[in-house]
């Protein structure tokens, strides 16, 4: 689990997770202690698949209650409220791939808001790091598993 204090989290990012773990505080919990109980009521717990299976995804869903609780508390940052000339946390970046000239858009959150089909990287992600501290104009080349490409910054927004 990477320490909360390490990334950034938008505005939208600590609500989604607050509403995760209201979700799994109020439903998913009471849904697995029933779940264990009935299971338990089976008899013999050494060979009841159901009950381990239940515990098991009890197991996951505290460690889960438990990072989210850490990651609310971390540093939340209204990408609105910014107004940089270069790229930090929050910005939302147009580039342009200089071999192809296509361009993409891209918005750096947390960690755990990354959503690449929604656009949304990680400040963690090799592009992210490529990015930070580079201003609109800037070439920036990045490697990822893919290969290196090169990018053209054309657009720095704060939204």
């Amino acid at each position: 689990m990477q320490d909360p204090t390490i990334y950034p989290i938008t505005v939208e990012g600590k609500r989604l997770l607050e509403e995760e773990l209201k979700r799994l505080i109020t439903v998913e919990r009471p849904l697995v202690i029933q779940m264990i109980e009935t299971a338990r009521a089976h008899g013999d717990l050494k060979e009841n698949a159901e009950y381990h299976a239940a515990k098991e995804k009890q197991s996951f869903m505290e460690g889960r209650i438990q990072h989210i609780n850490s990651m609310i508390t971390a540093q939340v940052i209204d990408p609105a409220t910014l107004n940089y000339p270069h790229i930090v946390f929050g910005a939302t970046v147009t580039l342009e791939d200089i071999d192809s000239g296509q361009e993409v858009t891209y918005k750096i959150v947390g960690v755990d808001e990354a959503d690449i089909s929604k656009s949304k990287i990680s400040i963690a992600s090799p592009i992210a790091r490529a990015l930070i501290g580079k201003k609109k104009g800037d070439e920036v080349k990045v490697t990822t598993p893919k290969g290196s490409t090169t990018f053209e910054i054309r657009g720095i927004e704060y939204k």
